[in-house]
């Protein structure tokens, strides 16, 4: 009976060894893609919402001199377009970055409350899967359906598509996915090799 040679077991393990390196890191590569891909479409989705409430700002009828109202119904909303904008283009550049995405999220509920003061009957919420919408705030009925238990408050959009919460929806999936792959043992020893760092939802 024929022994292998210490050297060529040792071959064979670090080639087993290197086989599953690279499959854990192409599957992790995978689901860092997916997150990056779903981000592009939220990141669309987004800017959509952003031009429907800028036009609404554009188109609202103008005082000659604005009253002192005017100003302050339009201007903190005026503000929160200009903060969204910004860490729109910021978060564009790195979507990954958990800080960042919290911003955005930040700027993001500042401009729907700003939206809501001053359109408090033009808001429309959309479950995450675009197909039951409702005026917002959502009532509670007999008939209500009941959401998911991680599943993220939906979010009352200015323009009347659910496109938004579709998008936020498919986008947090896919970060819980990519999330949970690389803090699994013994996935997690290929992320921090190769330092990935965990995504963050936009809540």
């Amino acid at each position: 009976m024929s022994v292998l040679p210490e050297s060529l077991v040792s071959w064979i393990v670090i080639a087993v060894l290197l086989f599953w390196f690279v499959g854990a890191y192409n599957r992790l590569v995978r689901l860092r893609a997916a997150v990056l891909q779903a981000y592009a479409t939220l990141d669309a989705a987004l800017g959509k919402q952003l031009d429907f409430v800028q036009a609404s700002i554009s188109a609202a009828p103008q005082a000659e001199p604005p009253s002192q109202e005017m100003l302050s119904s339009i201007a903190p909303l005026q503000a929160a377009t200009t903060q969204l904008a910004t860490l729109l283009g910021a978060t564009r550049l790195h979507p990954l970055d958990a800080g960042g995405m919290a911003a955005l999220g930040t700027a993001l509920q500042v401009l729907l409350s700003a939206w809501q003061r001053q359109h408090p009957d033009a808001v429309t919420v959309f479950d995450a899967d675009g197909t039951l919408s409702r005026p917002a705030p959502a009532q509670a009925g007999a008939n209500a359906v009941a959401a998911p238990p991680n599943a993220a408050e939906p979010i009352a959009w200015p323009e009347p598509s659910a496109a938004a919460e579709i998008a936020r929806s498919q986008f947090n999936l896919a970060v819980g996915h990519y999330n949970d792959a690389i803090v699994q043992f013994p996935a997690l020893l290929v992320a921090w090799a190769v330092r990935l760092r965990p995504a963050a939802p936009l809540r």
